[in-house]
This record gives structure tokens, C-alpha cells and sequence, in this order.
């Protein structure tokens, strides 16, 4: 008996508040909004029939009261207020940072059961007035330093810098303050010259400042481009360069001589010997009060044959042709001799020649004894034999250079016995 008891009682109990057991209350969570906005609670499966429904803020501040028809509304929420009676919903206008924080949905149903659900929202400031200050004197590299601070208004749940677009990370020279709001720069490098931006953010609202740092440098790497030999009578330029910031401005010496040239270019118009020398390039930053130099030596030469003189197969063809005139003029010198074609001094003019330099005179042939004669007329026939031979034998050797040796050589003439002196 007491089985069946039991069990008509749960099925009475469910008849009667089995709906609103068995429903889920809820309200969705919300996106965070901007001061000044509106947001509008919704409930989820709300019942069909109630006694009494209640928004509270923060679980002891009363919102609004609704029951029996009548509604109650606190208040400090006047005017900015709404209640739906059929969907339970609550809406809430002009939205303020003390906005912020919990609500809750507190319903009496008919039954007389009671059911809640609860949600957050978030209430934003809108950011605005993002600067930075920079330094305001002049940053050298290596010498000063640099202090960045960020400023701006509303409510501010994230800083981020970055430097020409791409994230600033701190280093031992590159210090964070610790609420990210400054960055500290010590000593300044070329590198850190650039767009530094700041940006200020939270959940509905964001916005970035701006700033350029310039980094005073150098100037350094000075170079020189240009030729370092040349012919003479042509254009050459001379090209200067040097890393520096403000641009450097330069100055040019030849031979330790102010040239009076104050560009980074240096013309010769057409060269020539005097050109040959040192030059150098200075290179002067106004703001860090710095200089440096680079020398280039230029060495002017004599235009070669691509020039106006003679190339050199005609310098070779002249040399050749002069060689060949002194051979033939020696070889009719030869030939003259041989064939006493060349007139000499008669006896009686070499011997007054010799009586003015005070010379014995020589004997005259006709004084010379026949024996004496004899033997000289043979050694004469002697010397011209040994002579022909000597040619013939040249003869011989210039065929066989050339490859005709085989061809049929001229006799060779015969020479007598010298006559046996007479004593």
C-alpha cells in the first residue's frame, strides 16, 4: 500500500510543477559594449505564467520589480529602463562604466516555484587623445638618448609599440617601463632611427600614435668610384660617397691642392700628364661635427694605338722596310768595291795627303821588285779563290734552306797553282 501511495504523490507533484522543474532558465552571455551604448538582457525558455519577476545588479541592487501587473523601477535607473512583460527581457540605455559587473533574473512562478539565471556585462570607455612625446633635442648615434611616452584616454586594457610596422622588443639597450606605457633607448643606434608607433586598446575600442626618431650619424664608409688608369685626352668622373645622416657634405683636394670642388662628383674634361696624382674626397656631417676622407690615385698614360698614332703592324712594317734599305744599300756598297766601280785616290794624291800629316809616303807599285810583285799578285789570286768559295758555299746552304739543293749548281772556277817565287 504504501508503494502505490508514494508513487501517486510524484506523479501529483509533476503534474503540478513538472513544467518549470524541468525548464533551464538562462541568460546568454554578452559581448562587451561601449559607454553610452544600450544592451538588452534576454532570457532563455522563460515560463508561460509568473508570479513575480526581478532584475537585480550585483545581487543587492534592485533594478526593476514586476508583479501582479504593477512594475517597480529603482530609482537611479529611471528613464533608462525597459521591461518586456511577455519575454521577461530587460533592456538597459546609456550604458556607464559602473554598468559593469553581474545581473540577475530572479522568477516566481505560479506555481509558486522559484527559478534564476544570471549573467555579466562589460562597459568599456572608448579610447581616444593616443599621443606620443619624444625627445626633443637632437639624438647623435652612440651619444644620446631617448625617452618615449605614450598618453591617451578611456579605458586601456592593452599597450602595444612596434617600430616600422613590425613588433619592439625589448633588448639591453630597449627598456619597457612597467606599464608598457614608455620605452627607454640608450645609447641610440642608427637602426633605431624610425616609425615608432603606440597603440591603446581594449575589447571596443582602439587607437595608434605616431612618431619618427631621427638618428644623427656618421659620415663613415667614405668611397670613391672612378678609373684608376686612363689615357690621356679623354673625360673622367670621379664619384664620392659616405653613409650619413643629415647628408654629408664634400670637398675634393688634388696633390694636397684645394680644388675648390664641394660636390660629390669630380669631372676632368680631357686629361693629360698633369692630371696623374692623389685625389681625395672629405666628407663632413654638420651636426655631429664629423669628417672623414678617402684617397684614389689616377694615373694618366699616352693614348695607345685605339687612339690617333700608328698601330703597331705599321710601326712593324717600318722597322722591316728600314732594315731592308740598310741591307741594300750595304750590298751595293759590296758590289762596287768587288768591281772596283768605286774611283781611288790616284798614288800621288794619297802620298801629298800624307806628306801634309807628316807621313812617310808609301812606296809606289812600280818600286816594288818584280819577286815581290809576283808573290802579291798570287796571294790576291789565293784571297779570290777562298772568296768564291765562300759564297759558293752560302749558295749552297740558302738552296738547302729553301729546299733546292737537288737543283744543278754553277762549276766552281778552277784556281791555278800559285807560279813558285823567283829568289
Amino acid at each position: 500500500m504504501m508503494a502505490p501511495r508514494g508513487l501517486y504523490w510524484t506523479l501529483w507533484t509533476l503534474a503540478c510543477f513538472g513544467q518549470y522543474f524541468g525548464q533551464d532558465l538562462q541568460l546568454p552571455e554578452l559581448p562587451s559594449f561601449e559607454e553610452g551604448q544600450s544592451v538588452t538582457f534576454t532570457p532563455e525558455n522563460p515560463p508561460s505564467t509568473w508570479r513575480q519577476t526581478t532584475w537585480t545588479y550585483n545581487i543587492d541592487t534592485s533594478i526593476i520589480t514586476a508583479a501582479s501587473g504593477a512594475v517597480l523601477v529603482n530609482p537611479d535607473y529611471e528613464r533608462r529602463v525597459s521591461f518586456d512583460s511577455n519575454t521577461l527581457a530587460l533592456e538597459l540605455r546609456n550604458l556607464k562604466l559602473n554598468d559593469s559587473g553581474k545581473y540577475k533574473l530572479s522568477v516566481v512562478t505560479s506555481p509558486g516555484a522559484s527559478i534564476t539565471a544570471e549573467t555579466s556585462l562589460q562597459v568599456f570607455e572608448t579610447i581616444y587623445h593616443v599621443m606620443l612625446i619624444g625627445p626633443e633635442e637632437t639624438l647623435i648615434e652612440g651619444e644620446s638618448s631617448a625617452n618615449i611616452t605614450s598618453e591617451g584616454s578611456g579605458t586601456i586594457t592593452s599597450v602595444q609599440w612596434m617600430k616600422d610596422n613590425s613588433p619592439l622588443s625589448s633588448s639591453n639597450r630597449i627598456i619597457f617601463s612597467s606599464d608598457n606605457r614608455s620605452v627607454s633607448i640608450s645609447p641610440v643606434q642608427r637602426s633605431d632611427a624610425g616609425e615608432y608607433q603606440c597603440t591603446y586598446s581594449n575589447p571596443v575600442s582602439s587607437e595608434m600614435a605616431k612618431l619618427t626618431l631621427t638618428i644623427n650619424y656618421g659620415p663613415d664608409g667614405v668611397s670613391i668610384r672612378g678609373p684608376d688608369v686612363v689615357d690621356s685626352g679623354v673625360q673622367v668622373f670621379l664619384s664620392c660617397s659616405a653613409n650619413s645622416e643629415p647628408s654629408a657634405s664634400f670637398s675634393w683636394t688634388f696633390n694636397g691642392s684645394d680644388t675648390g670642388v664641394t660636390t660629390d662628383k669630380f669631372t676632368i674634361d680631357k686629361t693629360d700628364f698633369t692630371d696623374s696624382g692623389e685625389y681625395i674626397c672629405t666628407a663632413f656631417n654638420r651636426v655631429t661635427n664629423k669628417r672623414e676622407f678617402k684617397t684614389h690615385a689616377l694615373i694618366v698614360q699616352e693614348a695607345d694605338g685605339r687612339g690617333g698614332g700608328l698601330s703597331a703592324g705599321a710601326i712593324a712594317g717600318i722597322v722591316i722596310g728600314v732594315l731592308v734599305a740598310v741591307g741594300g744599300i750595304c750590298g751595293l756598297i759590296v758590289y762596287l768595291t768587288k768591281t772596283n766601280k768605286i774611283p781611288n785616290l790616284s798614288l800621288q794624291q794619297k802620298e801629298q795627303a800624307r806628306a801634309q800629316r807628316g807621313q812617310e809616303p808609301d812606296l809606289h807599285y812600280e818600286e816594288i821588285p818584280d819577286s815581290a810583285r809576283e808573290n802579291t799578285i798570287n796571294l790576291e789570286k789565293i784571297n779570290e779563290a777562298q772568296t768564291y768559295e765562300n759564297v759558293a758555299y752560302k749558295n749552297e746552304y740558302e738552296n738547302l734552306k729553301h729546299g733546292v739543293l737537288n737543283q744543278p749548281r754553277a762549276p766552281q772556277p778552277q784556281v791555278s797553282n800559285p807560279p813558285p817565287v823567283r829568289r
